[in-house]
């Protein structure tokens, strides 16, 4: 599944001087590291029919993921049997680990659940409410 993409050099600029360019970028990054694990794990492509085929595509389903440059929403490619998993969310809740742990470091030392809340909005882009830092601790 390799795809090219040509872009001029003021595409590119206008595209990375956007300002939500590194969510969008890691956006249709995350994208294509779906589709491409379920097209290895199905060992065909979108509607390539191939007599060693594991299965069958069944749509998508829509979930977002917080990171460090925003939460951007990803459609999740699904199969008919529901055996595949995609182990890009595991591999972030490792991240996630870390900024719990992070929240709970802060509350700890006394930083007020209000002044959590306004670090995480800044630092992630997601807002936890007042409440969702004092439930983590």
């Amino acid at each position: 599944m390799n795809r090219l993409i040509n872009l001029t050099k003021q595409e590119l600029l206008r595209a990375l001087t956007e300002d939500d360019a590194l969510k969008k970028l890691m956006q249709t990054l995350l994208q294509e590291v779906l589709e491409a694990e379920m097209d290895e794990a199905l060992h065909a492509g979108r509607s390539e029919r191939t007599t060693g085929r594991f299965g069958y595509r069944s749509g998508h389903y829509t979930r977002s993921l917080v990171t460090r440059v925003g939460k951007p929403e990803l459609r999740v490619p699904q199969n008919r049997q529901g055996r595949v998993s995609t182990e890009l969310f595991a591999r972030y809740q490792r991240s996630e680990k870390a900024l719990v742990a992070a929240l709970m470091a802060m509350y700890v030392e006394g930083v007020s659940t209000r002044r959590v809340k306004a670090i995480t909005e800044e630092l992630c882009g997601h807002e936890f409410s007042a409440s969702a830092v004092s439930d983590i601790n």
